[in-house]
């Protein structure tokens, strides 16, 4: 058992699923259950699967002044985002670099909620919020339950109006089971998915009923990392453990540029004064590397951390690895030079059981257009 200062409400739930509850962001997350992970992947894909994802930090900003943080600390137009509605961003160091991503929620006209992981998302907000008329709260009760899969909108419409017409990347204050909740029509899985943000006292209920209702469609409990299988092929990355902070370069601080990971989208168009914003533009066309997929022969996953090889010597590494029994790929991301991000690039994967010969692949290879996701029925 980790050392934590965050607990979730959900913990005796993994603990009875076999989770010794690793450390996550300070929170014990449920890295390992006593059942095949494959089935959790498969449930996901083809079915649904509900996870404890409460280790998320979510940040409340209010007041007048909120807007302008939130501008200050990431790379979105904020006054783009509606009420209701919600955008992916990622905020950057003063060297332009890589230093957290989030999803940004509006609640209402000065009110909104930034969710992320384990980077210095707060420490960013609450630097941007100095002498703004705002307030900037850490919001720990707040748990997130995230339902992901094809058959997790009809699940739910059996108990929430009008869920099935809720967009991609919009959200809905309602209630579930007579508890109060906001659904947001997000995820990180590359499925279709809804994550359920609730009070810490109804978390236990919420979870306990959707477990017992959804067995029948073929829903299951999922733990935390069934999303590194899930994000392998989805081409979503995993702060740090993609980033130079993991896998460094030498004599140089750790810190990735978005135009390296392919994160430059976050940026919206035109947009300065954010954190970091002329290093951001400056550095364009000066990437060391480049984030890509790799697609291996067989069905030997890459392990993760695995150096990367092109003609015997090591250019790269791959951050992770995953062989689908589903869609007949082993596929993996990795930290390859600029010249050998080409599609059908040969490469060698050295695991420590032996190599593997790849080509270089785009991401991602799940879904490749992002319709699963995004559908609207």
């Amino acid at each position: 058992m980790a050392i934590t200062w965050r607990f979730s409400a959900l913990a005796d739930r993994h603990r009875a699923l076999g989770s010794n509850l690793e450390d996550w962001g300070g929170m014990g997350t449920a890295w390992t259950y006593d059942k095949d992970q494959t089935e959790e992947y498969m449930a996901i894909r083809t079915k649904a699967g509900v996870m404890d994802v409460s280790g998320l930090k979510k940040v409340h900003i209010n007041g007048p002044h909120a807007s302008q943080v939130i501008d200050r600390a990431t790379t979105r137009n904020v006054e783009k985002i509606q009420p209701g509605r919600s955008a992916y961003a990622t905020m950057l160091d003063d060297r332009g670099k890589f230093i957290d991503d989030c999803v940004i929620y509006r609640m209402g006209p000065n009110s909104w909620m930034v969710v992320h992981g384990t980077g210095q998302g707060h420490e960013q907000l609450t630097m941007a919020s100095s002498g703004r008329d705002v307030s900037v709260r850490f919001d720990d009760n707040l748990h997130d339950i995230s339902l992901q899969g094809p058959l997790a909108v009809d699940y739910l419409e059996k108990h929430v109006e009008g869920i099935r017409k809720l967009r991609y990347f919009s959200h809905m204050h309602t209630t579930l089971f007579g508890f109060p909740v906001t659904i947001s029509r997000t995820g990180y899985t590359g499925e279709r998915g809804y994550e359920i943000f609730c009070r810490g006292q109804d978390a236990v209920a919420i979870w306990d009923r959707i477990v017992e209702e959804g067995a029948e469609m073929g829903i299951i409990p999922t733990r935390f990392t069934t999303l590194d299988l899930l994000r392998a092929e989805s081409y979503l990355l995993f702060y740090p453990y993609d980033n130079s902070e993991t896998y460094p370069f030498e004599d140089e601080p750790g810190g990735d540029t978005l135009w390296e990971l392919g994160l430059d989208f976050t940026v919206s168009p035109g947009k300065t004064g954010f954190r970091g914003a002329e290093e951001h533009y400056r550095l364009k066309g000066k990437e060391r590397f480049k984030i890509y997929g790799v697609k291996l022969e067989g069905t030997e996953p890459a392990e993760e951390g695995a150096p990367l090889l092109k003609d015997g010597k090591q250019v790269g590494v791959v951050t992770i690895g995953m062989y689908s029994p589903l869609n007949k790929h082993n596929v993996g991301i990795a930290r390859m030079p600029v010249d050998c991000a080409v599609q059908g690039t040969p490469l060698t994967v050295k695991n420590a059981t032996g190599e593997i010969a790849c080509i270089a692949h785009p991401l991602p290879f799940h879904d490749p257009e992002k319709k699963r996701r995004t559908v609207r029925d």
